[in-house]
């Protein structure tokens, strides 16, 4: 099934998991996807893995294995170091396991340097795709303008160009604040940008991780945002429970604001997930 057929119907709830590490019982993967299947996603996204690392196969068969418990699967694929052949090899073995739905991405770029490949941007990537098969094409977006553009103009000019490429749909990067997303929303529908867009919302559990994630993504971190965690910081329990609170509240504002769907980064955390289902599943 093509993940975009679900929009207008409700607002879509999705989640994104990534592959085990080497180092991780292949249990556990397991565990998490027994855990989200209760939680009724519409699909569930699997990534290469923090900061673009990970493996191909891998994304590829947890995708297939996802389209077992009888939920959507969706595979992100990136583009940056790899060759067209490599590209098609990889658009294959999706169609041969059955994985209708690709998250297009350049992938993020090493720091310490890279060979690079035939795909320059996403949109070449897309293109590509939309050449090479009957698949539906995602695409990220960047309520805040992503991290390399010079302005928020310029950012949504080249995601123009990643639609008018084969994009069916949009999931966007995290953010803290909805005004953001809104603010996002409207420059999309004057750039002629009419793909459905799903709000991705990311539970921030602990310290390192939204310092880690405020550097690497260019997020803005609200001054309410920074309060919660001079308060609940040092207290693991006490700042989970205070970041799933402030997911919550975006996302029921969000749906009150008509989003599209919201993807949630669940970081292969069900509990956090389910929490999270639970407060706002009434809503959907």
């Amino acid at each position: 099934m093509k993940t975009v057929d679900l929009f207008g119907k409700k607002t879509v709830l999705s989640y994104e998991v990534f592959p085990p590490k080497a180092t991780s019982s292949i249990n556990k993967i397991y565990e998490t996807l027994d855990e989200l299947q209760m939680l009724n996603p519409d699909f569930i996204s699997v990534t290469y893995g923090a900061g673009g690392g990970g493996n191909a196969h891998k994304t590829f068969r947890l995708a297939s294995m996802i389209k077992e418990y009888g939920v959507e699967s969706v595979a992100h694929l990136s583009c940056i170091s790899s060759t067209k052949e490599e590209i098609e090899e990889a658009l294959v073995e999706l169609k041969k396991n059955g994985v209708e739905n690709i998250l297009a991405l350049r992938g993020d770029i090493p720091s310490e340097g890279y060979a690079p490949g035939d795909f320059k941007y996403a949109s070449d990537l897309i293109a590509f795709i939309k050449s090479h098969g009957d698949f539906n094409i995602i695409a990220a977006c960047y309520p805040e303008g992503h991290i390399e553009a010079k302005s928020r103009v310029e950012d949504i000019q080249n995601l123009k160009i990643k639609v008018d490429a084969g994009v069916d749909q949009l999931i966007t990067q995290l953010f803290f604040r909805n005004e953001d997303f809104y603010s996002f929303s409207e420059r999309c529908q004057l750039a002629g940008i009419n793909v459905p867009i799903e709000a991705g919302i990311m539970p921030v559990t602990n310290k390192k991780q939204i310092e880690r994630m405020a550097t690497l993504c260019g997020v803005n971190v609200p001054k309410k945002f920074v309060t919660m965690m001079d308060r609940y910081g040092d207290d693991p329990i006490a700042m989970r429970d205070a970041g799933i609170a402030y997911a919550v509240n975006q996302i029921v504002d969000l749906i009150a604001h008509g989003v599209d769907g919201i993807h949630l980064y669940t970081m292969n955390n069900p509990y956090i997930a389910r929490k999270i289902y639970e407060a706002i599943h009434r809503l959907i």
